[in-house]
């Protein structure tokens, strides 16, 4: 029996394609139109969720490793319970999305867990190649981690969250810690874009992918092209040493591209004896819960994901 899309993630897709028509699509390789037709895709989606007014929001700027200032937008809960705090990646694929674009997304954590959040506009390919935006997120790591204690935060209580190719940065950012010394409480992996080599096309995802080997390609050749070394850090599935790597939680669907290189990333940590709860989700593509966020697949997760933010 073949793997199949979910019964209601399958019926909201069908809504979709009907209401937006033909989506014409985007070259292999065209990294600037797939960031146009992304960062579109990204507004209507976040742009469902219910105003969080219970969550001040505070930008703040931090100077980045080659002297580059760093936009981040800083969350409180009028509600917070606790002094531990998520630093967020935002996904995009590496070239696309913005702190403004997860803006409801990042509230709406904040809101639903009482949990503080930073969330960084780390810099892009291709105007950026290589480690580029996990350094840019891990200074602003760094920062918080200095400043700890004016933003009522626990340093020892900082997590590490990203999604999709925010997923790939957040977990690029918890080697680049645990190299320096930083003791993250647990980095959140949301479908996350880890393994570069990911480009030949599994026939069993093909059909339902939400995120093409297509766009991965373009994705990748945008962050590495031809004369980028590649490192642990742009791409954590070539990873050797996974030791004292911070607890690890990751989310992905099993019709997901990025199914394989997750499993592979949570086997490698907990042959390293570090904690990991991995979930694979039945009949889930990639961006399921935004796809059907009233799906029961979507719930699960959703409830997951806030169970783990909450026990920070």
């Amino acid at each position: 029996m073949a793997i199949a899309l979910d019964s209601e993630v399958a019926a909201a897709m069908q809504v979709a394609a009907a209401a937006s028509g033909v989506v014409p699509a985007t070259e292999r390789g065209d990294a600037m139109t797939l960031r146009t037709v992304i960062d579109a895709t990204l507004a209507i989606d976040h742009g469902k969720l219910p105003d969080s007014t219970s969550v001040r929001r505070s930008d703040v700027v931090v100077e980045g490793d080659d002297g580059v200032p760093i936009a981040a937008r800083w969350y409180l809960p009028d509600d917070r319970v606790s002094t531990s705090a998520v630093v967020y990646a935002h996904g995009g694929g590496m070239i696309s999305g913005s702190v403004d674009l997860y803006d409801p997304v990042i509230a709406h954590y904040a809101q639903l867990t009482g949990v503080a959040f930073l969330s960084v506009d780390y810099r892009l390919a291709p105007e950026v190649t290589g480690d580029t935006p996990v350094k840019d997120v891990y200074t602003a790591l760094s920062w918080l981690v200095h400043e700890a204690e004016a933003f009522g935060v626990d340093p020892e209580r900082i997590a590490i969250m990203g999604d999709s190719g925010g997923g790939g940065v957040a977990a690029g950012v918890a080697i680049l810690a645990r190299d320096n010394g930083i003791a993250l409480a647990r980095q959140i992996l949301i479908y996350p874009m880890l393994d570069s080599r990911n480009l030949l096309p599994d026939p069993h995802l093909t059909v339902t992918a939400t995120w093409t080997y297509d766009d991965n390609f373009t994705g990748w050749n945008a962050l590495l092209p031809e004369g980028v070394d590649v490192s642990p850090l742009s791409s954590p599935s070539h990873l050797e040493d996974f030791f004292d790597l911070a607890p690890t939680f990751i989310d992905v669907g099993d019709l997901d591209i990025f199914r394989d290189e997750s499993i592979d990333y949570a086997l490698g940590l907990l042959r390293a004896g570090v904690p990991c709860e991995l979930h694979v989700r039945t009949g889930a593509p990639h961006a399921f819960e935004w796809i059907a966020p009233e799906a029961a697949v979507s719930r699960r997760s959703t409830e997951d994901r806030l169970r783990v933010i909450k026990a920070l």
